[in-house]
């Protein structure tokens, strides 16, 4: 079925996402501004379309089981919850972040963008982790 393939690009997704917050916070770090607008919204966009194509995919397909044993498994364990309870946090912190930042509160958007950046690029990166322990080891 078409949606088989989904979870290859909800990990292109969630890689295109951490790039894109590295970019932007290297972009603030160095005043630019512009710079790190596009990049953050451009990341919140892509996590937004992953947000769609995850929801479709185990809406059509349900989930797919870890196979691995003993070691890894604890590991991807650990991984995945860390990653199912921080990606619930992610939506709203962006919002609020984003939200802030469009409204030019840069005091407030300073403050919960220092929680909100490693939350987010945690969450994205171990995406990617997950889709590789899940599809590939």
């Amino acid at each position: 079925m078409w949606y088989e393939k989904l979870p290859h690009l909800n990990a292109a997704l969630n890689g295109a996402s951490a790039l894109l917050l590295a970019i932007g916070y290297r972009a603030i770090r160095r005043k630019d501004v512009a710079t790190h607008l596009r990049c953050m919204l451009s990341a919140f966009s892509v996590s937004i379309a992953f947000l769609a194509s995850y929801l479709t995919y185990h809406a059509l397909a349900g989930h797919r089981p870890y196979t691995g044993t003993g070691v890894l498994r604890s590991g991807y364990i650990l991984i995945l919850v860390s990653h199912i309870v921080l990606a619930a946090l992610t939506l709203p912190l962006s919002v609020t972040t984003l939200w802030f930042a469009l409204r030019g509160r840069f005091d407030k958007h300073r403050r919960i963008a220092r929680w909100t950046f490693p939350i987010w690029m945690y969450v994205s990166v171990t995406g990617v982790i997950v889709y590789v322990m899940l599809y590939w080891l």
